[in-house]
Protein backbone atom coordinates (compact mmCIF):
# COMPACT_ATOMS: atom_id res chain seq x y z
CA UNK A 1 0.00 0.00 0.00
CA UNK A 2 1.27 3.49 -0.98
CA UNK A 3 4.43 1.80 -2.28
CA UNK A 4 6.04 1.48 1.16
CA UNK A 5 8.09 -1.46 2.36
CA UNK A 6 7.19 -3.42 5.49
CA UNK A 7 9.97 -1.72 7.45
CA UNK A 8 8.87 1.75 6.29
CA UNK A 9 5.37 0.95 7.52
CA UNK A 10 6.89 -0.14 10.83
CA UNK A 11 8.72 3.18 11.19
CA UNK A 12 5.57 5.11 10.30
CA UNK A 13 3.50 3.09 12.76
CA UNK A 14 6.09 3.56 15.51
CA UNK A 15 6.11 7.33 15.04
CA UNK A 16 2.30 7.27 14.68
CA UNK A 17 1.98 5.62 18.09
CA UNK A 18 4.51 8.02 19.58
CA UNK A 19 2.59 11.10 18.45
CA UNK A 20 -0.82 9.57 19.22
CA UNK A 21 0.16 8.83 22.81
CA UNK A 22 1.83 12.25 22.91
CA UNK A 23 -1.56 13.86 22.23
CA UNK A 24 -3.28 11.39 24.57
CA UNK A 25 -1.07 12.27 27.52
CA UNK A 26 -1.08 15.95 26.63
CA UNK A 27 -4.88 16.26 26.66
CA UNK A 28 -5.80 14.10 29.66
CA UNK A 29 -5.75 17.09 31.99
CA UNK A 30 -8.18 19.08 29.86
CA UNK A 31 -10.69 16.24 30.08
CA UNK A 32 -10.47 15.78 33.83
CA UNK A 33 -10.19 19.50 34.66
CA UNK A 34 -13.94 19.86 35.46
CA UNK A 35 -13.50 17.14 38.12
CA UNK A 36 -9.83 17.39 39.06
CA UNK A 37 -9.69 21.13 39.76
CA UNK A 38 -12.74 21.35 42.06
CA UNK A 39 -11.38 18.32 43.92
CA UNK A 40 -7.91 19.81 44.45
CA UNK A 41 -9.19 23.34 45.10
CA UNK A 42 -12.09 22.18 47.32
CA UNK A 43 -14.81 23.81 45.20
CA UNK A 44 -18.41 22.86 44.44
CA UNK A 45 -18.47 21.65 40.79
CA UNK A 46 -21.97 22.87 39.90
CA UNK A 47 -21.69 26.51 40.97
CA UNK A 48 -21.30 29.26 38.29
CA UNK A 49 -18.32 30.78 40.13
CA UNK A 50 -16.59 27.40 40.06
CA UNK A 51 -16.89 27.24 36.27
CA UNK A 52 -15.00 30.53 35.92
CA UNK A 53 -12.27 29.38 38.32
CA UNK A 54 -11.92 26.09 36.41
CA UNK A 55 -11.63 28.02 33.15
CA UNK A 56 -8.84 30.18 34.56
CA UNK A 57 -6.89 27.27 36.08
CA UNK A 58 -7.28 25.21 32.92
CA UNK A 59 -5.87 28.14 30.97
CA UNK A 60 -3.01 28.65 33.43
CA UNK A 61 -1.91 25.00 33.43
CA UNK A 62 -2.25 24.89 29.66
CA UNK A 63 0.14 27.85 29.45
CA UNK A 64 2.58 25.97 31.70
CA UNK A 65 2.25 22.95 29.41
CA UNK A 66 2.99 25.08 26.35
CA UNK A 67 6.11 26.59 27.88
CA UNK A 68 7.45 23.13 28.74
CA UNK A 69 6.38 21.82 25.34
CA UNK A 70 8.33 24.61 23.64
CA UNK A 71 11.45 24.14 25.74
CA UNK A 72 11.30 20.37 25.28
CA UNK A 73 10.89 20.72 21.53
CA UNK A 74 13.90 23.01 21.21
CA UNK A 75 16.08 20.93 23.56
CA UNK A 76 15.19 17.52 22.16
CA UNK A 77 15.30 18.84 18.61
CA UNK A 78 19.04 19.32 19.07
CA UNK A 79 19.30 15.96 20.83
CA UNK A 80 17.59 14.36 17.82
CA UNK A 81 20.33 15.63 15.51
CA UNK A 82 23.09 14.75 17.94
CA UNK A 83 22.08 11.33 19.33
CA UNK A 84 19.60 9.99 16.81
CA UNK A 85 15.92 9.94 15.91
CA UNK A 86 14.82 6.61 17.41
CA UNK A 87 16.83 7.08 20.62
CA UNK A 88 15.26 10.47 21.22
CA UNK A 89 11.81 9.06 20.45
CA UNK A 90 12.28 6.49 23.24
CA UNK A 91 13.52 8.99 25.81
CA UNK A 92 10.80 11.57 25.14
CA UNK A 93 8.01 8.97 25.31
CA UNK A 94 9.29 7.66 28.63
CA UNK A 95 9.47 11.23 29.96
CA UNK A 96 5.91 12.20 29.16
CA UNK A 97 4.44 8.80 30.10
CA UNK A 98 6.02 8.62 33.55
CA UNK A 99 5.35 12.28 34.38
CA UNK A 100 1.70 12.02 33.29
CA UNK A 101 1.20 8.96 35.49
CA UNK A 102 2.83 10.83 38.36
CA UNK A 103 0.03 13.43 38.13
CA UNK A 104 -2.21 10.76 39.68
CA UNK A 105 -0.27 11.17 42.93
CA UNK A 106 -0.48 14.98 43.08
CA UNK A 107 -1.62 16.13 46.56
CA UNK A 108 -2.31 19.71 45.40
CA UNK A 109 -2.53 21.93 42.34
CA UNK A 110 1.13 23.02 42.51
CA UNK A 111 2.53 19.49 42.41
CA UNK A 112 0.15 18.71 39.55
CA UNK A 113 1.51 21.74 37.65
CA UNK A 114 5.10 20.53 38.21
CA UNK A 115 4.36 17.05 36.86
CA UNK A 116 2.50 18.55 33.88
CA UNK A 117 5.55 20.68 33.11
CA UNK A 118 7.90 17.68 33.19
CA UNK A 119 5.53 15.72 30.95
CA UNK A 120 5.40 18.63 28.53
CA UNK A 121 9.16 18.53 28.01
CA UNK A 122 8.83 15.00 26.62
CA UNK A 123 5.68 15.83 24.66
CA UNK A 124 7.42 18.71 22.89
CA UNK A 125 10.53 16.67 22.12
CA UNK A 126 8.65 13.69 20.68
CA UNK A 127 7.25 15.64 17.73
CA UNK A 128 10.65 16.60 16.30
CA UNK A 129 12.03 13.08 16.69
CA UNK A 130 9.00 11.36 15.16
CA UNK A 131 8.48 13.74 12.23
CA UNK A 132 12.18 13.67 11.35
CA UNK A 133 12.34 9.88 11.60
CA UNK A 134 9.42 9.46 9.18
CA UNK A 135 10.73 12.08 6.76
CA UNK A 136 14.12 10.41 6.48
CA UNK A 137 12.90 6.80 6.41
CA UNK A 138 10.40 7.24 3.57
CA UNK A 139 11.09 8.02 -0.10
CA UNK A 140 10.76 11.73 -0.83
CA UNK A 141 7.68 11.28 -3.00
CA UNK A 142 5.92 9.52 -0.10
CA UNK A 143 6.67 12.10 2.60
CA UNK A 144 3.44 14.06 2.24
CA UNK A 145 1.39 10.89 2.64
CA UNK A 146 3.63 9.72 5.49
CA UNK A 147 3.50 13.06 7.26
CA UNK A 148 -0.29 13.37 7.04
CA UNK A 149 -0.80 9.77 8.15
CA UNK A 150 1.60 10.41 11.03
CA UNK A 151 -0.44 13.34 12.27
CA UNK A 152 -3.70 11.42 11.89
CA UNK A 153 -2.64 9.70 15.10
CA UNK A 154 -3.61 12.91 16.90
CA UNK A 155 -7.22 11.90 16.30
CA UNK A 156 -6.41 8.49 17.80
CA UNK A 157 -4.89 10.16 20.85
CA UNK A 158 -7.85 12.49 21.28
CA UNK A 159 -10.35 9.64 20.82
CA UNK A 160 -8.48 7.50 23.35
CA UNK A 161 -8.37 10.36 25.86
CA UNK A 162 -12.12 10.90 25.37
CA UNK A 163 -12.83 7.20 25.86
CA UNK A 164 -10.67 6.87 28.97
CA UNK A 165 -12.17 9.97 30.54
CA UNK A 166 -15.74 8.95 29.71
CA UNK A 167 -15.20 5.43 31.04
CA UNK A 168 -13.50 6.33 34.31
CA UNK A 169 -15.38 9.52 35.17
CA UNK A 170 -18.87 8.56 33.97
CA UNK A 171 -19.60 5.00 32.83
CA UNK A 172 -17.86 2.96 35.54
CA UNK A 173 -20.16 4.06 38.33
CA UNK A 174 -18.11 2.54 41.14
CA UNK A 175 -15.14 4.72 40.12
CA UNK A 176 -17.01 7.77 38.81
CA UNK A 177 -18.90 8.14 42.09
CA UNK A 178 -15.62 9.05 43.81
CA UNK A 179 -14.28 12.25 42.16
CA UNK A 180 -11.06 12.12 44.16
CA UNK A 181 -10.30 8.71 42.61
CA UNK A 182 -11.62 8.87 39.05
CA UNK A 183 -9.41 11.69 37.74
CA UNK A 184 -6.32 10.11 39.31
CA UNK A 185 -6.98 6.83 37.48
CA UNK A 186 -7.33 8.78 34.22
CA UNK A 187 -3.82 10.17 34.67
CA UNK A 188 -2.50 6.73 35.63
CA UNK A 189 -3.40 5.43 32.15
CA UNK A 190 -0.65 7.73 30.89
CA UNK A 191 1.77 4.89 31.71
CA UNK A 192 0.74 2.94 28.60
CA UNK A 193 3.11 4.82 26.23
CA UNK A 194 6.11 3.78 28.36
CA UNK A 195 5.60 0.14 27.36
CA UNK A 196 5.07 1.09 23.71
CA UNK A 197 8.26 3.19 23.74
CA UNK A 198 10.45 0.26 24.75
CA UNK A 199 8.97 -1.96 22.01
CA UNK A 200 9.52 0.78 19.42
CA UNK A 201 13.17 1.19 20.37
CA UNK A 202 13.78 -2.56 19.91
CA UNK A 203 12.33 -2.54 16.38
CA UNK A 204 13.29 0.81 14.82
CA UNK A 205 16.78 1.73 13.59
CA UNK A 206 18.22 5.13 12.80
CA UNK A 207 17.63 6.34 9.19
CA UNK A 208 20.19 4.91 6.75
CA UNK A 209 21.80 8.23 5.74
CA UNK A 210 21.67 9.93 9.13
CA UNK A 211 24.95 10.89 10.77
CA UNK A 212 25.36 12.60 14.14
CA UNK A 213 25.65 16.36 13.86
CA UNK A 214 28.58 17.50 15.97
CA UNK A 215 27.30 20.92 16.96
CA UNK A 216 23.69 21.55 15.83
CA UNK A 217 22.89 25.11 16.90
CA UNK A 218 19.66 27.07 16.77
CA UNK A 219 21.63 30.11 15.57
CA UNK A 220 22.35 28.29 12.29
CA UNK A 221 18.63 28.40 11.46
CA UNK A 222 18.97 32.16 10.99
CA UNK A 223 21.89 32.01 8.58
CA UNK A 224 21.13 33.82 5.28
CA UNK A 225 20.27 30.60 3.42
CA UNK A 226 17.83 29.43 6.11
CA UNK A 227 16.44 32.59 7.70
CA UNK A 228 13.41 32.98 5.43
CA UNK A 229 12.56 29.30 5.72
CA UNK A 230 12.78 29.45 9.50
CA UNK A 231 10.70 32.60 9.85
CA UNK A 232 8.07 31.45 7.35
CA UNK A 233 7.67 28.09 9.05
CA UNK A 234 7.56 29.76 12.46
CA UNK A 235 4.82 32.16 11.30
CA UNK A 236 2.59 29.37 9.99
CA UNK A 237 3.04 27.19 13.07
CA UNK A 238 2.51 30.15 15.41
CA UNK A 239 -0.85 31.04 13.86
CA UNK A 240 -1.98 27.40 13.94
CA UNK A 241 -0.81 26.87 17.52
CA UNK A 242 -2.44 29.99 18.95
CA UNK A 243 -5.74 29.11 17.29
CA UNK A 244 -5.63 25.44 18.34
CA UNK A 245 -4.58 25.93 21.95
CA UNK A 246 -6.86 28.92 22.55
CA UNK A 247 -9.93 27.01 21.35
CA UNK A 248 -9.62 23.22 21.39
CA UNK A 249 -8.10 23.02 24.85
CA UNK A 250 -11.31 24.52 26.25
CA UNK A 251 -13.71 22.17 24.48
CA UNK A 252 -14.36 20.06 27.62
CA UNK A 253 -14.75 23.25 29.68
CA UNK A 254 -17.05 24.90 27.11
CA UNK A 255 -19.10 21.69 26.96
CA UNK A 256 -19.38 21.64 30.75
CA UNK A 257 -20.38 25.31 30.67
CA UNK A 258 -23.13 24.61 28.13
CA UNK A 259 -24.40 21.79 30.32
CA UNK A 260 -24.40 24.06 33.38
CA UNK A 261 -26.58 26.57 31.51
CA UNK A 262 -29.32 23.95 31.31
CA UNK A 263 -29.85 24.28 35.09
CA UNK A 264 -30.58 20.57 35.39
CA UNK A 265 -31.56 18.84 38.62
CA UNK A 266 -30.81 16.60 40.42
CA UNK A 267 -27.01 16.69 40.50
CA UNK A 268 -26.76 13.22 38.94
CA UNK A 269 -28.64 14.39 35.82
CA UNK A 270 -26.45 17.48 35.58
CA UNK A 271 -23.28 15.35 35.82
CA UNK A 272 -24.53 12.89 33.19
CA UNK A 273 -25.39 15.76 30.83
CA UNK A 274 -21.98 17.30 31.37
CA UNK A 275 -20.24 14.01 30.51
CA UNK A 276 -22.47 13.59 27.44
CA UNK A 277 -21.71 17.11 26.21
CA UNK A 278 -17.96 16.68 26.69
CA UNK A 279 -17.98 13.45 24.68
CA UNK A 280 -20.18 14.93 21.93
CA UNK A 281 -18.04 18.04 21.51
CA UNK A 282 -14.73 16.17 21.70
CA UNK A 283 -15.82 13.47 19.24
CA UNK A 284 -17.15 16.03 16.74
CA UNK A 285 -13.88 17.96 16.92
CA UNK A 286 -11.88 14.75 16.64
CA UNK A 287 -13.72 13.36 13.59
CA UNK A 288 -13.42 16.70 11.85
CA UNK A 289 -9.71 16.77 12.71
CA UNK A 290 -9.10 13.36 11.21
CA UNK A 291 -10.82 14.33 7.96
CA UNK A 292 -9.00 17.67 7.86
CA UNK A 293 -5.65 16.00 8.47
CA UNK A 294 -6.11 13.52 5.62
CA UNK A 295 -7.28 16.31 3.29
CA UNK A 296 -3.82 17.87 3.54
CA UNK A 297 -2.59 15.07 1.24
CA UNK A 298 -4.52 16.14 -1.90
CA UNK A 299 -4.42 19.85 -1.00
CA UNK A 300 -0.61 19.76 -0.64
CA UNK A 301 -0.46 18.99 -4.37
CA UNK A 302 -1.72 22.56 -4.95
CA UNK A 303 1.29 23.99 -3.14
CA UNK A 304 2.20 24.63 0.49
CA UNK A 305 1.22 28.31 0.37
CA UNK A 306 -2.17 27.45 -1.12
CA UNK A 307 -2.69 24.87 1.62
CA UNK A 308 -2.16 27.40 4.41
CA UNK A 309 -4.30 30.02 2.67
CA UNK A 310 -7.22 27.57 2.40
CA UNK A 311 -6.97 26.23 5.93
CA UNK A 312 -6.63 29.59 7.64
CA UNK A 313 -9.53 31.18 5.72
CA UNK A 314 -11.65 28.12 6.55
CA UNK A 315 -10.60 28.38 10.23
CA UNK A 316 -11.96 31.92 10.38
CA UNK A 317 -15.29 30.75 8.98
CA UNK A 318 -15.47 27.75 11.33
CA UNK A 319 -14.86 29.82 14.47
CA UNK A 320 -17.48 32.41 13.51
CA UNK A 321 -20.10 29.86 12.47
CA UNK A 322 -19.59 27.76 15.61
CA UNK A 323 -19.56 30.48 18.26
CA UNK A 324 -21.45 33.55 16.98
CA UNK A 325 -25.03 32.38 16.10
CA UNK A 326 -27.44 31.46 18.89
CA UNK A 327 -27.37 27.69 18.39
CA UNK A 328 -28.92 25.06 20.65
CA UNK A 329 -26.24 23.47 22.84
CA UNK A 330 -26.08 20.17 20.98
CA UNK A 331 -25.94 21.94 17.59
CA UNK A 332 -23.04 24.08 18.78
CA UNK A 333 -21.19 21.01 20.00
CA UNK A 334 -21.75 19.24 16.67
CA UNK A 335 -20.39 22.30 14.84
CA UNK A 336 -17.09 21.77 16.62
CA UNK A 337 -16.53 19.29 13.80
CA UNK A 338 -15.91 22.25 11.47
CA UNK A 339 -13.33 23.51 13.93
CA UNK A 340 -11.67 20.10 13.81
CA UNK A 341 -11.71 20.11 10.01
CA UNK A 342 -9.81 23.40 9.88
CA UNK A 343 -8.08 24.41 13.12
CA UNK A 344 -7.11 20.78 13.84
CA UNK A 345 -6.71 19.59 10.27
CA UNK A 346 -4.01 22.10 9.27
CA UNK A 347 -1.55 20.36 11.59
CA UNK A 348 -1.43 17.43 9.18
CA UNK A 349 0.84 19.62 7.04
CA UNK A 350 3.57 20.40 9.56
CA UNK A 351 4.85 16.83 9.80
CA UNK A 352 5.86 16.93 6.13
CA UNK A 353 6.41 20.69 5.62
CA UNK A 354 8.83 21.36 8.48
CA UNK A 355 11.33 18.63 7.47
CA UNK A 356 11.25 20.01 3.90
CA UNK A 357 12.61 23.34 5.12
CA UNK A 358 15.93 22.14 6.52
CA UNK A 359 18.96 20.03 5.56
CA UNK A 360 19.36 16.63 7.22
CA UNK A 361 21.97 17.67 9.77
CA UNK A 362 19.64 20.40 11.09
CA UNK A 363 16.30 18.74 10.47
CA UNK A 364 15.58 17.85 14.10
CA UNK A 365 16.90 21.20 15.37
CA UNK A 366 14.99 23.14 12.72
CA UNK A 367 11.72 21.27 13.09
CA UNK A 368 11.96 21.27 16.88
CA UNK A 369 12.61 25.01 17.04
CA UNK A 370 10.27 26.22 14.29
CA UNK A 371 7.30 24.15 15.38
CA UNK A 372 7.81 24.45 19.12
CA UNK A 373 9.18 27.96 19.67
CA UNK A 374 5.75 29.16 18.66
CA UNK A 375 4.43 27.54 21.82
CA UNK A 376 6.39 30.01 23.96
CA UNK A 377 4.61 32.86 22.20
CA UNK A 378 1.34 30.91 22.32
CA UNK A 379 1.57 30.27 26.08
CA UNK A 380 -0.02 33.57 27.23
CA UNK A 381 -3.04 33.17 24.94
CA UNK A 382 -4.86 30.33 26.76
CA UNK A 383 -4.21 32.21 30.01
CA UNK A 384 -5.70 35.39 28.47
CA UNK A 385 -8.76 33.44 27.34
CA UNK A 386 -9.19 32.03 30.84
CA UNK A 387 -8.71 35.46 32.43
CA UNK A 388 -11.39 37.01 30.19
CA UNK A 389 -13.88 34.31 31.12
CA UNK A 390 -12.95 34.61 34.80
CA UNK A 391 -13.63 38.34 34.45
CA UNK A 392 -17.17 37.70 33.30
CA UNK A 393 -16.89 37.61 29.49
CA UNK A 394 -19.05 34.91 27.87
CA UNK A 395 -16.80 31.99 26.78
CA UNK A 396 -18.59 31.84 23.42
CA UNK A 397 -17.80 35.49 22.74
CA UNK A 398 -14.14 34.93 23.60
CA UNK A 399 -13.96 31.95 21.24
CA UNK A 400 -15.47 33.95 18.37
CA UNK A 401 -12.79 36.64 18.71
CA UNK A 402 -10.13 33.98 18.12
CA UNK A 403 -11.05 34.20 14.44
CA UNK A 404 -8.71 37.21 14.29
CA UNK A 405 -5.69 34.89 14.61
CA UNK A 406 -6.22 32.65 11.54
CA UNK A 407 -7.29 35.79 9.64
CA UNK A 408 -3.78 37.16 10.25
CA UNK A 409 -2.34 33.80 9.20
CA UNK A 410 -4.27 33.90 5.94
CA UNK A 411 -2.93 37.38 5.19
CA UNK A 412 0.63 36.19 5.85
CA UNK A 413 0.13 33.17 3.59
CA UNK A 414 -1.24 35.34 0.78
CA UNK A 415 1.74 37.66 1.28
CA UNK A 416 4.11 34.73 0.66
CA UNK A 417 5.41 34.12 4.19
CA UNK A 418 5.71 30.31 3.87
CA UNK A 419 8.50 29.19 1.53
CA UNK A 420 7.09 27.10 -1.32
CA UNK A 421 8.80 23.70 -1.29
CA UNK A 422 6.58 21.84 -3.77
CA UNK A 423 8.66 20.78 -6.76
CA UNK A 424 11.93 22.00 -5.26
CA UNK A 425 14.98 19.70 -5.24
CA UNK A 426 16.01 18.10 -1.93
CA UNK A 427 17.42 20.87 0.25
CA UNK A 428 21.00 20.18 1.28
CA UNK A 429 22.52 23.48 2.36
Amino acid sequence: MFGLTRYQWLVLFAAWLGWGFDVFDGLLFNFVAPICLPNLLHLRPGEPATQKIIFLWTASLTSVLLIGWALGGILFGRVTDRLGRSRTLLFTMLTYALATAACAMAPNIWVLALFRFIASLGIGGEWAAGATLVSESLPREKRVVGGALLYSSASFGLALATLVNDTLTHRLTAIASDPSLSWRLVFLTGLVPAVVAVVIRLKVKEPEHWKPAETPRVAELFAPNLRRRTLGGLAMSLVALITWWSSSVFIPVVAANLAARQNLHPAALAAATRAEYISLGSNAFNIGGLVGTLLTIPIAALGRRTLYRLYFVASVAALLVTFVPDWPATTRLALLGTLGLTVFGVFGSFTFYMPELFPMRLRGTGGGFTYNFGRLITAPFPFAVGALVRGGVDPLVVMSYLAIVPAIGALLAFAGAPVETLGEPEFTE
